[in-house]
């Protein structure tokens, strides 16, 4: 989960000019880092041969 503290060093490391989308998709990104480093730490995650037979399966459709 996003915490302040990493919410406001993502608005700090923006420029002083920025828009909306650019802010949305900062806040998505490090939402997405939150949820895979989550994820990790729980062991919800495929080893390298397990992705790659993933992928061939997908890519092969």
């Amino acid at each position: 989960m996003l915490t302040k503290e990493k919410l406001l060093q993502a608005l700090k490391d923006l420029p002083d000019k920025f828009s909306v989308e650019e802010l949305f998709e900062r806040v998505i990104l490090l939402q997405k880092i939150e949820l895979g480093m989550e994820q990790s730490d729980k062991g919800e995650v495929y080893s390298t041969k397990k992705a790659k037979e993933k992928l061939r399966k997908w890519l092969l459709k």
